[in-house]
């Protein structure tokens, strides 16, 4: 997984959110995001972080968007740690 790669799935994931019906609003009243702020969002691979964020809170969300996609379970988790704040964290 790179950058690129990663905004690519980040990208896939906003354009699934997008056009379901009923895990939209919920992102979008979680994150306050407006409809103005999802199309600028596309560009901006903070954005994409949160999305994919959102995404990995629930394992059927992950499975859904998956299986909608073609992609292994691991994918959108290997994604976010691609992009800005999504380095693990090391408690020790």
């Amino acid at each position: 997984m790179n950058r690129e790669k990663a905004e690519v799935i980040g990208l896939t994931a906003l354009g699934w959110l997008a056009t379901n019906e009923d895990l939209l609003p919920i992102f979008m009243g979680a994150t306050g995001a407006s409809v103005e702020d999802l199309k600028q969002g596309a560009n901006a691979p903070e954005f994409l972080g949160a999305v994919l964020d959102f995404l990995t809170m629930d394992d059927a969300w992950v499975i859904a968007f998956c299986d909608a996609n073609t992609l292994g379970f691991e994918v959108p988790l290997q994604a976010r740690q691609m992009l800005p704040g999504g380095g693990q964290m090391n408690w020790t």
